[in-house]
């Protein structure tokens, strides 16, 4: 678990911070996906981040809560693609499609903790996980690392790097965190804040695979270039789920892969809680948890729909199957590197 502790006024943030980082553990490994974030507001631990209190529910459950999800987050058309002259066929979970690496893709291994330093200014985790290959049908061996860490004096950063090590491979990992800042199981997100940096996004068709295009949000019900609760136009997003499932396309120079660039501000204006995400991803998908419905989480919450967002930095879905996307390839040598920031706070009013 990740935990932030405050010591002055519970729903304030500031300096003099007690931060601690714990995995949660089965006799054979970890999961980064049972890392949730909690907060200390008035007097008891506050979880920010949807969690399962069961190993084996996070293995085989469908929602992903805070996993790190791969090797190919998002969905990949009709489970294969082309690379290099060869066709390759992955496991169809999706429909048709290939959703986050397969049917056990990352989020649903066991991985192994590498470090762990539990307090201290800069607490942090990292957790392991060979990828062999053929894996779900994707071709090469993969050495992943993602660091989880707490700073100054309210921040998480997730650092993820995968090297490739005898093929070239799609690689598209993305943290699959769910957040509530009013709490979780504290009903639906409708009325949380949302700002995004992100001028244009990537239409999908009936499938939910994009069409190719990156069209502009100016004018539709995906634009939240200004500040605006997420329920606004909720009702006349198309889907038979409702509510929103979009890859956005963030603005900036998308071929600086290393370059931190800021995504979005969400803030709860009951609570006052907000935070800032910054990676240096090309894309973000933006989901209010359409199909979550009565799925039993930590402590004896039942989360519903519309109970969380998630906003998972990421590249294109389905880009090895879109040359004008930016690249997902990573070749035999090579790093992929996937660097992401959550600046939490409190802020009375919001500016835009």
């Amino acid at each position: 678990m990740l935990m932030l502790h405050g010591s002055q006024r519970p729903d304030s943030m500031n300096s003099r911070t007690r931060r601690a980082i714990s995995p949660s553990r089965s006799p054979t490994g970890a999961l980064p996906s049972c890392l949730p974030l909690s907060l200390m507001a008035k007097g008891t631990w506050l979880m920010l981040s949807l969690g399962m209190t069961l190993l084996l529910n996070m293995l085989n459950g469908s929602a992903s809560f805070g996993a790190t999800v791969g090797r190919v987050a998002n969905r990949i058309a009709n489970t294969r693609f082309v690379l290099d002259g060869k066709t390759y066929h992955l496991l169809r979970n999706d429909g048709n499609n290939t959703i986050h690496g397969g049917p056990k893709g990352f989020g649903k291994v066991i991985w192994t903790v590498k470090e762990h330093v539990s307090h201290g200014d800069s607490p942090y985790i990292t957790f392991y996980y060979h990828s062999l290959d053929g894996e779900q049908g994707f071709p090469g061996a993969l050495d992943v690392y993602v660091k989880y860490q707490l700073s100054r004096p309210y921040d998480l950063s997730i650092r993820m790097n995968v090297t490739a090590r005898n093929k070239a491979t799609p690689v598209n990992l993305a943290n699959h965190a769910y957040w509530n800042l009013a709490g979780h199981g504290s009903g639906d997100i409708l009325k949380h804040e949302l700002q995004m940096f992100a001028s244009h996004y990537t239409p999908v068709d009936s499938s939910m695979i994009p069409t190719g295009q990156v069209a502009p949000v100016a004018g539709t019900m995906y634009d939240f270039g200004r500040r605006i609760p997420v329920g606004t136009n909720m009702k006349i997003v198309p889907g038979g789920g409702g509510g929103y499932d979009m890859n956005y396309a963030v603005d900036g120079q998308h071929g600086q892969q290393n370059a931190m660039r800021p995504v979005a501000r969400v803030r709860d204006p009951k609570s006052g809680r907000a935070f800032e995400l910054w990676a240096n991803q090309p894309g973000v998908q933006f989901y209010t948890a359409s199909w979550l419905i009565n799925e039993k989480g930590k402590a004896g919450k039942v989360y519903g729909q519309y109970g969380a967002l998630c906003l998972e930095t990421q590249a294109y879905p389905d880009a090895v199957n879109h040359p004008n996307f930016p690249s997902s390839i990573v070749r035999p040598g090579q790093v992929y590197k996937h660097d992401m920031v959550f600046r939490f706070s409190y802020q009375a009013t919001y500016d835009a």
